[in-house]
This record gives C-alpha cells, structure tokens and sequence, in this order.
C-alpha cells in the first residue's frame, strides 16, 4: 500500500514534551498506522555532499541549549534501518554514514507519532551544494519508496523568521500568514514551480524565508506529490508571528 508523504512544521523544541501540536501528530499517526520505515529530511542536517544515517541505532542528538533539563534528557530510541539506508543509497547516490542520528527536528515530532519508537527511521542530509531546484528534482528519485511501504517526510517550517518572533505570541505577521497561504495554494494547484521559486511565491517571501534550511524539507514532500494526490493540512498556525506550524500531507 502506498505510503502518504508528509510536511512537519516542527517549531520549538518544546514540543517534544507535549502541547496541541503533538495531539495533531499522535492524530496522524494513529490515522497513517506503522509503515515500514521514514525516510526524514530535517532542516538541521547540512551537509556538502549527500548523506544518509545507516546505522542499527541512530542516537537521539540534543542539537539546542538553554532547554529544561527533561528535554535535554529526552530519548527517542527508534532503530535505523541499514537496509533502507542502502535502498535510499540507491535511488539517490547518498553516502551511507554513522556520524549523524536523529537530529530534534526528526524526534521532536516523530516521538508523537510513533510513541513506541517501533518503526525504522533513517534521515537525508540537505546536500548545500544544491539549489531549490536540485533539492526537488533530488526528491523525485524517493518516490518509488512510497510504494515498498516506506514513509518520505520532511521537517521544517514553511515560515521560520526568529529575529522577528514575539514570545509573548500574537497575530502573524501580514507577509508571514501571506507567504503561508501562498505555499498551501501552491500545494492545492499542484504547482510545484511556484513552489520551487518560493522567492517569488509572496511579496516579501525573504522575510518568510531568510535562510533557506527550513524551507527546503518542503520540496522533498512537493516532489511525492502525483496530479491526482489529495492534499490536506494540520496544525495551521503561525506561533510568535513568525513561526508556521502548518504540516502538508500528501495522499
């Protein structure tokens, strides 16, 4: 059966320990039930050159500070899968590689959806050395993984402006709920090159987007996107102003 391929907006940390995101994410998972194994691009992996987690126990990595202590302490102990690393190896020329894990912006959300930490997680490393356009036409070569029952996700932000946040929350900001609203658009039309060219997408998309590593997770979940694919959104929410929330399911 054909795996759905979904977008996290992933926010802070803090989720990990709870709120009405995470209720929207055990919703998810209990409505897509276990796959195979997830294929994760998260926005914290950069790399120059292609990677992709392999091994048998991927560590949980704290990559942020100034938490409480129970998020610090937080384990997600879902195994990998070096046989879908190889697969996805495969289809993508990606290095298989043990000096990565699951980064917060994988277990932050994935600890939601998959409780039990019982299905097979391998991420793929954003390869900076690739423009939008190559990300995408990247994530075109994962789409017969949808069909051996492997989930293909990506986890970011649609809208991710920190200089910009308010922590005391409040109304979006007009470009910020703009440029969200041009993104689901853009996923209801199917327009795939509009999304591509997301400078373009809104006025001041740049304030949207000022650097690029949580936009780009969103091109490898358009890519699944077949013409006949349903679509559909959750958690759509802008936090502080300038932090959307909104996740993207496609099929």
């Amino acid at each position: 059966m054909r795996q759905p391929a979904v977008f996290f907006g992933h926010g802070s940390p803090m989720n990990a320990l709870g709120g009405p995101y995470a209720d929207a994410w055990r919703a998810l998972g209990k409505e897509v039930g276990k796959p195979r194994g997830v294929v994760m691009i998260s926005a914290h992996w950069e790399t120059r050159g292609l990677g992709v987690t392999a091994q048998e126990q991927p560590e949980t990595i704290h990559d942020f500070g100034g938490f409480p202590p129970e998020l610090h302490a937080m384990q997600y102990p879902a195994p990998g899968s070096p046989s879908l690393a190889g697969r996805v190896a495969e289809l993508t020329g990606a290095q298989a590689t043990t000096q990565w894990g699951l980064d917060h912006g994988t277990w932050s959300v994935l600890a939601h959806v998959w409780p039990a930490a019982d299905v097979p997680i391998v991420q793929l490393s954003l390869d900076r050395t690739l423009d939008a356009r190559g990300h995408y036409e990247l994530a075109k070569a994962l789409r017969p993984l949808r069909d051996e029952g492997v989930l293909i996700a990506g986890s970011g932000d649609f809208v991710h402006n920190l200089r910009t946040w308010k922590r005391a929350g409040g109304e979006p900001y007009d470009w910020a709920a703009d440029f969200n609203e041009a993104v689901k658009r853009a996923f209801v039309a199917g327009d795939h090159e509009a999304l591509i060219d997301w400078v373009n997408l809104a006025e001041q998309a740049q304030l949207s987007v000022p650097t690029d590593e949580h936009y780009l997770p969103l091109l490898y979940v358009a890519a699944q996107q077949a013409s006949d694919e349903a679509v559909s959104f959750f958690n759509d929410v802008i936090e502080g102003g300038s932090i959307s929330m909104t996740g993207v399911r496609i099929g």
